[in-house]
Protein backbone atom coordinates (compact mmCIF):
# COMPACT_ATOMS: atom_id res chain seq x y z
CA UNK A 1 0.00 0.00 0.00
CA UNK A 2 1.21 3.50 -0.85
CA UNK A 3 0.90 5.60 2.29
CA UNK A 4 3.15 8.59 1.59
CA UNK A 5 2.46 11.64 -0.52
CA UNK A 6 6.22 11.78 -1.17
CA UNK A 7 6.02 8.57 -3.18
CA UNK A 8 7.30 9.02 -6.78
CA UNK A 9 4.10 7.63 -8.29
CA UNK A 10 2.00 10.02 -6.25
CA UNK A 11 4.11 13.00 -7.25
CA UNK A 12 3.82 11.96 -10.88
CA UNK A 13 0.01 11.87 -10.71
CA UNK A 14 -0.10 15.26 -8.99
CA UNK A 15 2.13 16.66 -11.75
CA UNK A 16 -0.14 15.23 -14.45
CA UNK A 17 -3.16 16.79 -12.78
CA UNK A 18 -1.55 20.21 -12.52
CA UNK A 19 0.52 20.68 -15.68
CA UNK A 20 -0.49 20.47 -19.33
CA UNK A 21 3.19 20.29 -20.26
CA UNK A 22 3.65 17.13 -18.21
CA UNK A 23 0.59 15.58 -19.84
CA UNK A 24 1.88 16.42 -23.32
CA UNK A 25 5.38 15.13 -22.66
CA UNK A 26 4.22 11.83 -21.19
CA UNK A 27 1.17 11.33 -23.39
CA UNK A 28 -0.81 10.56 -20.24
CA UNK A 29 -3.54 12.10 -18.11
CA UNK A 30 -5.35 11.40 -14.85
CA UNK A 31 -9.05 10.54 -14.64
CA UNK A 32 -11.04 10.19 -11.44
CA UNK A 33 -14.19 8.44 -10.32
CA UNK A 34 -15.81 5.10 -10.99
CA UNK A 35 -18.01 6.31 -13.84
CA UNK A 36 -15.06 7.64 -15.83
CA UNK A 37 -12.68 4.84 -14.95
CA UNK A 38 -15.20 2.18 -15.99
CA UNK A 39 -15.02 3.61 -19.51
CA UNK A 40 -11.42 2.45 -19.90
CA UNK A 41 -10.28 -0.84 -21.35
CA UNK A 42 -7.34 -2.28 -19.41
CA UNK A 43 -5.06 -1.57 -22.38
CA UNK A 44 -5.82 2.16 -22.10
CA UNK A 45 -4.69 2.41 -18.48
CA UNK A 46 -1.05 2.73 -17.47
CA UNK A 47 -1.72 2.81 -13.72
CA UNK A 48 -4.78 2.48 -11.49
CA UNK A 49 -5.03 3.58 -7.87
CA UNK A 50 -7.77 2.66 -5.40
CA UNK A 51 -8.40 3.12 -1.69
CA UNK A 52 -9.01 0.18 0.67
CA UNK A 53 -12.66 1.20 1.02
CA UNK A 54 -13.13 1.17 -2.75
CA UNK A 55 -11.34 -2.14 -3.17
CA UNK A 56 -13.45 -3.70 -0.44
CA UNK A 57 -16.80 -3.21 -2.17
CA UNK A 58 -18.08 -6.36 -3.84
CA UNK A 59 -19.02 -4.82 -7.21
CA UNK A 60 -15.68 -3.03 -7.41
CA UNK A 61 -13.76 -6.24 -6.73
CA UNK A 62 -15.30 -7.79 -9.84
CA UNK A 63 -14.39 -4.81 -11.99
CA UNK A 64 -10.85 -4.66 -10.62
CA UNK A 65 -10.11 -8.25 -11.67
CA UNK A 66 -9.35 -7.01 -15.19
CA UNK A 67 -6.70 -4.53 -13.97
CA UNK A 68 -3.44 -4.45 -12.09
CA UNK A 69 -3.64 -1.67 -9.51
CA UNK A 70 -2.08 -0.04 -6.46
CA UNK A 71 -3.85 0.49 -3.16
CA UNK A 72 -3.32 3.93 -1.59
CA UNK A 73 -4.47 5.47 1.66
CA UNK A 74 -7.36 7.94 1.74
CA UNK A 75 -4.86 10.71 2.47
CA UNK A 76 -2.77 9.83 -0.58
CA UNK A 77 -5.87 9.64 -2.80
CA UNK A 78 -6.92 13.10 -1.65
CA UNK A 79 -3.45 14.41 -2.53
CA UNK A 80 -3.59 12.90 -6.03
CA UNK A 81 -7.19 13.83 -6.79
CA UNK A 82 -8.31 17.11 -8.29
CA UNK A 83 -11.73 16.86 -6.63
CA UNK A 84 -12.51 17.71 -3.00
CA UNK A 85 -14.26 14.42 -2.31
CA UNK A 86 -12.57 11.71 -4.41
CA UNK A 87 -14.48 8.48 -5.01
CA UNK A 88 -11.55 6.23 -4.19
CA UNK A 89 -10.39 5.37 -7.72
CA UNK A 90 -8.04 7.20 -10.09
CA UNK A 91 -6.57 6.08 -13.41
CA UNK A 92 -3.52 7.28 -15.30
CA UNK A 93 -4.58 6.74 -18.89
CA UNK A 94 -2.92 6.97 -22.29
CA UNK A 95 -3.92 9.89 -24.48
CA UNK A 96 -5.60 9.23 -27.80
CA UNK A 97 -4.20 10.66 -31.01
CA UNK A 98 -6.04 11.40 -34.25
CA UNK A 99 -5.09 12.77 -37.65
CA UNK A 100 -7.19 15.15 -39.74
CA UNK A 101 -8.04 12.27 -42.08
CA UNK A 102 -9.72 10.53 -39.13
CA UNK A 103 -12.06 13.50 -38.72
CA UNK A 104 -13.09 13.93 -42.34
CA UNK A 105 -14.47 10.44 -42.71
CA UNK A 106 -18.25 9.90 -42.68
CA UNK A 107 -19.80 9.13 -39.31
CA UNK A 108 -21.55 5.96 -38.22
CA UNK A 109 -23.65 4.34 -40.94
CA UNK A 110 -22.12 6.87 -43.39
CA UNK A 111 -23.79 9.80 -41.65
CA UNK A 112 -22.70 13.20 -43.01
CA UNK A 113 -19.72 14.85 -41.32
CA UNK A 114 -20.56 17.25 -38.46
CA UNK A 115 -17.51 18.98 -36.99
CA UNK A 116 -17.04 21.52 -34.22
CA UNK A 117 -14.21 23.96 -34.94
CA UNK A 118 -13.18 25.72 -31.75
CA UNK A 119 -10.89 28.74 -31.73
CA UNK A 120 -9.26 29.71 -28.45
CA UNK A 121 -11.90 28.32 -26.10
CA UNK A 122 -10.50 28.95 -22.62
CA UNK A 123 -13.02 27.62 -20.13
CA UNK A 124 -12.54 23.91 -19.33
CA UNK A 125 -16.23 23.52 -18.56
CA UNK A 126 -17.18 24.92 -21.95
CA UNK A 127 -14.89 22.54 -23.81
CA UNK A 128 -16.05 19.54 -21.81
CA UNK A 129 -19.70 20.44 -22.29
CA UNK A 130 -19.23 20.87 -26.04
CA UNK A 131 -17.75 17.38 -26.29
CA UNK A 132 -20.47 15.82 -24.14
CA UNK A 133 -23.35 17.62 -25.87
CA UNK A 134 -21.66 17.02 -29.20
CA UNK A 135 -21.61 13.28 -28.72
CA UNK A 136 -25.31 13.46 -27.91
CA UNK A 137 -25.95 15.47 -31.07
CA UNK A 138 -23.94 13.09 -33.24
CA UNK A 139 -20.90 15.20 -34.09
CA UNK A 140 -18.13 13.34 -35.89
CA UNK A 141 -15.19 15.27 -34.48
CA UNK A 142 -13.74 18.39 -32.84
CA UNK A 143 -10.89 20.52 -34.20
CA UNK A 144 -9.27 23.08 -31.91
CA UNK A 145 -6.78 25.90 -32.30
CA UNK A 146 -3.57 25.28 -30.36
CA UNK A 147 -4.44 27.99 -27.80
CA UNK A 148 -7.66 26.23 -26.80
CA UNK A 149 -7.63 24.84 -23.25
CA UNK A 150 -6.05 21.40 -22.83
CA UNK A 151 -8.67 18.74 -23.46
CA UNK A 152 -6.92 16.48 -20.94
CA UNK A 153 -7.09 18.93 -18.04
CA UNK A 154 -8.95 17.46 -15.04
CA UNK A 155 -11.91 19.84 -15.32
CA UNK A 156 -12.41 19.10 -19.02
CA UNK A 157 -12.20 15.36 -18.42
CA UNK A 158 -14.87 15.54 -15.71
CA UNK A 159 -17.12 17.72 -17.85
CA UNK A 160 -17.02 15.31 -20.80
CA UNK A 161 -18.40 12.43 -18.69
CA UNK A 162 -16.50 9.98 -20.89
CA UNK A 163 -17.19 11.59 -24.27
CA UNK A 164 -13.50 12.45 -24.60
CA UNK A 165 -12.92 8.73 -25.15
CA UNK A 166 -15.40 8.47 -28.01
CA UNK A 167 -15.32 11.75 -29.96
CA UNK A 168 -12.28 12.16 -32.26
CA UNK A 169 -10.41 15.44 -31.84
CA UNK A 170 -7.20 17.23 -32.70
CA UNK A 171 -5.34 20.47 -32.12
CA UNK A 172 -3.88 22.46 -34.99
CA UNK A 173 -1.17 25.12 -35.14
CA UNK A 174 -2.84 26.72 -38.16
CA UNK A 175 -6.57 26.89 -37.55
CA UNK A 176 -7.48 28.86 -40.68
CA UNK A 177 -5.42 26.56 -42.91
CA UNK A 178 -7.30 23.55 -41.57
CA UNK A 179 -10.61 25.32 -42.17
CA UNK A 180 -9.56 25.97 -45.76
CA UNK A 181 -8.58 22.32 -46.20
CA UNK A 182 -11.95 21.18 -44.91
CA UNK A 183 -13.67 23.31 -47.51
CA UNK A 184 -11.50 21.70 -50.19
CA UNK A 185 -12.98 18.39 -49.05
CA UNK A 186 -16.50 19.68 -49.61
CA UNK A 187 -17.22 20.46 -45.96
CA UNK A 188 -19.31 23.62 -45.65
CA UNK A 189 -18.46 25.90 -42.71
CA UNK A 190 -20.85 28.01 -40.65
CA UNK A 191 -19.43 30.62 -38.27
CA UNK A 192 -21.32 31.61 -35.14
CA UNK A 193 -20.91 35.37 -35.25
CA UNK A 194 -22.63 38.34 -33.59
CA UNK A 195 -22.64 40.10 -36.96
CA UNK A 196 -24.02 37.08 -38.77
CA UNK A 197 -26.66 38.10 -41.31
CA UNK A 198 -28.43 34.72 -41.29
CA UNK A 199 -30.44 33.14 -38.49
CA UNK A 200 -29.03 29.74 -37.58
CA UNK A 201 -32.34 27.89 -38.07
CA UNK A 202 -32.71 29.04 -41.67
CA UNK A 203 -29.69 27.12 -42.96
CA UNK A 204 -29.28 23.55 -44.20
CA UNK A 205 -27.00 21.40 -42.03
CA UNK A 206 -27.85 18.01 -43.52
CA UNK A 207 -24.70 17.64 -45.63
CA UNK A 208 -21.01 17.54 -44.64
CA UNK A 209 -20.41 20.67 -42.55
CA UNK A 210 -18.84 22.25 -39.49
CA UNK A 211 -19.61 25.00 -36.97
CA UNK A 212 -16.96 27.56 -35.99
CA UNK A 213 -17.13 28.74 -32.37
CA UNK A 214 -14.81 31.45 -31.05
CA UNK A 215 -13.32 32.61 -27.79
CA UNK A 216 -15.73 33.30 -24.93
CA UNK A 217 -14.82 36.99 -24.67
CA UNK A 218 -13.77 37.92 -28.19
CA UNK A 219 -15.49 35.48 -30.52
CA UNK A 220 -13.84 34.31 -33.71
CA UNK A 221 -10.85 36.09 -35.18
CA UNK A 222 -11.50 37.85 -38.47
CA UNK A 223 -9.24 35.39 -40.25
CA UNK A 224 -11.22 32.41 -38.97
CA UNK A 225 -14.58 34.03 -39.71
CA UNK A 226 -13.50 34.71 -43.30
CA UNK A 227 -13.04 30.99 -43.93
CA UNK A 228 -16.75 30.39 -43.30
CA UNK A 229 -19.21 29.90 -46.13
CA UNK A 230 -21.87 31.58 -44.02
CA UNK A 231 -21.94 33.62 -40.79
CA UNK A 232 -24.94 32.78 -38.62
CA UNK A 233 -26.42 34.13 -35.43
CA UNK A 234 -28.81 32.91 -32.76
CA UNK A 235 -31.55 35.56 -32.41
CA UNK A 236 -31.81 37.01 -28.89
CA UNK A 237 -34.80 38.41 -27.04
CA UNK A 238 -34.57 40.96 -24.24
CA UNK A 239 -31.22 42.59 -23.54
CA UNK A 240 -29.14 39.46 -23.98
CA UNK A 241 -26.39 40.01 -26.56
CA UNK A 242 -24.87 36.55 -26.74
CA UNK A 243 -24.85 33.07 -25.23
CA UNK A 244 -22.20 31.12 -23.36
CA UNK A 245 -19.95 29.35 -25.90
CA UNK A 246 -21.06 25.86 -24.84
CA UNK A 247 -24.74 26.83 -24.89
CA UNK A 248 -24.44 28.41 -28.34
CA UNK A 249 -22.57 25.36 -29.63
CA UNK A 250 -25.24 23.07 -28.21
CA UNK A 251 -28.06 25.03 -29.86
CA UNK A 252 -26.31 24.71 -33.23
CA UNK A 253 -25.36 21.05 -32.87
CA UNK A 254 -28.84 19.95 -31.92
CA UNK A 255 -30.39 22.00 -34.73
CA UNK A 256 -28.16 20.06 -37.11
CA UNK A 257 -29.21 16.81 -35.41
CA UNK A 258 -32.89 17.77 -35.72
CA UNK A 259 -32.56 18.51 -39.41
CA UNK A 260 -30.76 15.24 -40.05
CA UNK A 261 -33.43 13.24 -38.23
CA UNK A 262 -36.13 15.01 -40.18
CA UNK A 263 -34.41 14.23 -43.45
CA UNK A 264 -34.28 10.60 -42.41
Amino acid sequence: MINSTSNKQVKRVINLQAKAKARREEGLYAAEGLRMCREFAPSEVEALYVTPAFEGQKENKEWLKAFSYEVVTEEVMKAMADTRTPQGVLAVARQKTYALDDLIKPGKENAPILLMLLENIQDPGNLGTILRAGEGAGITGVIMSRDTVDIYSPKVIRSTMGSVLRVPFLYTDDFTAVCTRLKEHGIRLFAAHLKGMNNYDCQDYTENMGFLIGNEANGLTEAAARTADCCIQIPMAGKVESLNAAVAASVLMFEAARQRRAKG
